[in-house]
């Protein structure tokens, strides 16, 4: 039979999408008769209304015409061009140009430097999962946010319904510009801040804002990978900045960085390293902005997590020239769906910033804004970052533990002392067989995550990152412990299936 129905779900559909794909292949040309509906009801055991729905949609399109006292054809009208009738049709190859060819901004996205990690994070079938910048989201207090939300809901007026302000809702940009001040240390009016979904869209709309292709923009040396590529995306060349304990070291910055309109820094935990950029470091940073008249981007994803010392303020704070645009998120912070970050940025920059976040999207919901809001002032957040910040300081410690009694002086951790993750660089591991001890691992149920993707150049080592705040103290133990016993069997020269018993 010609056409055909699977399973007893919507049975006019299914007949509708069957004779439509007979037709657009070829089977079926122009003029060809269709079945008399109450037989091809009885060929198909299902009702005559069946066949009429899926009939008379096919009539609405334009795929089949009725002749009064004949029957149902297909249209006679339909261009031979426009149908697969000299065989099935070829697929264009991704980034193949066609006759809807790609922009080149879109032929920029195809380039796997570019495009991102999508498997990054995910980790289905992982036991003990060391994936960082994920929040334990089981541990955030739901019950409140529903309550809030609720709340929020309930009172909604019809007026809510409308667009919101490009720039964010305004409570919620004054909450956000007096915790800064207060904790941060930046220097800001509500007026500066601009609510946007994530930093990744911070970065996304700085780059259109202020990059044309070819523009020069500086990044650090390890460095976090989805703000490289947009920045590849946007056509920039990229130039490196080394990292080393006091962080970026502006004076080691390659000939091409004074060209560069842009530096794109984490001064206060530098990811994926951990460290924190000095004051003299800082003030560098500062004064080569000033000199090369470039803005620098302060991406200050975790600031809130700090363990042995009071957070550093932000290099914002420190900003005299109104070059230095500040980027935060509190998806981190909160839980990842919230998609709620935050920009605040040098007067003359407010207006464009404004304009491409409405071009991009008009604004970002307002909902989740309004119940962020209550949940600032109401002291939810201040208490729940403390909370957290307790409990991932046990975790972190537990790491550590784990660490020195399973691996000992065979690995070298640096960047613990805040922030959510860690850098294990693997002593006597060559960076050419981690990627087969990471497989090994996950193998075993253990999720562990290179350092590689977060370099430009060969990183020095072999490194895994490793974070810490979404688990349980005893399955650090227990993953570090089988991760252990993995490298063991590697460095007795057995091949690992990533299955021994531990």
């Amino acid at each position: 039979m010609l056409f055909s129905i699977e399973g007893r779900k919507d049975l006019s559909r299914q007949l509708y999408q069957s004779i439509r794909s007979a037709i657009l292949s070829g089977q079926l040309i122009g003029g060809s008769r269709l079945p008399p509906t109450r037989g091809l009801a009885q060929d198909l055991s299902v009702s005559r209304n069946t066949v009429l729905l899926a009939y008379d949609q096919l009539l609405a399109e334009g795929y089949v015409e009725g002749r009064v006292g004949s029957g149902t054809y297909v249209a006679s009208a339909l261009p031979e061009t426009g149908l697969g009738i000299a065989g099935a049709t070829r697929q264009a190859a991704p980034g193949e140009r066609g006759s809807h060819h790609l922009s080149t901004y879109g032929r920029r996205l195809l380039d796997e430097s570019i495009a991102p990690l999508w498997t990054l994070g995910q980790s289905h079938g992982l036991l003990y999962d060391f994936r960082y910048g994920v929040p334990a989201v089981e541990e955030f207090p739901h019950e409140l946010w529903r309550r809030l939300l609720m709340r929020r809901a309930r009172a909604a007026s019809v007026r809510s319904l409308e667009y919101g302000p490009q720039e964010g809702y305004a409570p919620l940009r004054e909450v956000i510009a007096d915790y800064l001040q207060r904790v941060r240390g930046v220097v800001c009016e509500p007026e500066q801040v601009l609510v946007v979904n994530g930093s990744q869209q911070a970065l996304d709309l700085a780059a259109r804002v202020l990059l044309d292709p070819g523009d020069r923009v500086v990044i650090e040396e390890p460095h976090y990978p989805g703000a490289r590529r947009v920045f590849l995306a946007a056509g920039a060349h990229l130039t490196t900045g080394p990292v080393d304990s006091e962080g970026l070291d502006v004076d080691a910055l390659p000939p091409t960085a004074p060209s560069a309109r842009l530096a794109y820094v984490t001064p206060s935990h530098q990811f994926p390293s951990g460290v924190i950029m000095s004051l003299r470091r800082r003030l560098a940073l500062l004064a080569w902005a000033e000199a090369n008249q470039a803005y620098v981007i302060e991406d200050d994803y975790d600031s809130e997590y700090r363990y042995e010392a009071r957070p550093v303020n932000a290099l914002q704070g420190l900003d005299r020239a109104g070059l230095v645009i500040y980027a935060g998120t509190l998806s981190k912070v909160l839980f990842p769906a919230l998609r709620l970050g935050y920009l605040v940025l040098p007067q003359p920059l407010v207006q464009p910033f404004r304009v491409a976040k409405w071009l991009t999207d008009r604004h970002t919901p307002t909902l989740g804004q309004e119940v962020l809001t209550d949940f600032i002032r109401g002291g939810h957040f201040e208490r729940h970052v403390r909370r957290a910040r307790v409990r991932n300081a046990a975790r972190r410690a537990a790491l550590l533990e784990a660490l020195a009694k399973h691996l000992g002086k065979r690995v070298e951790v640096v960047g613990a002392n805040a922030g959510d993750h860690l850098l294990a660089w693997l002593r006597g591991m060559e960076r050419s067989e981690l990627n087969s001890l990471v497989q090994a691992a996950a193998r075993a149920g253990v999720g562990v995550y290179p350092i590689e993707p977060y370099y430009l150049k060969p990183p020095p080592g072999a490194g895994l990152l490793l974070g810490y705040t979404s688990m349980r103290e005893t399955d650090i133990h227990a993953g570090i412990r089988r991760l252990a016993a993995i490298l063991a069997g590697w460095r007795r020269g057995g091949h690992v299936d990533g299955r021994a018993k531990t």
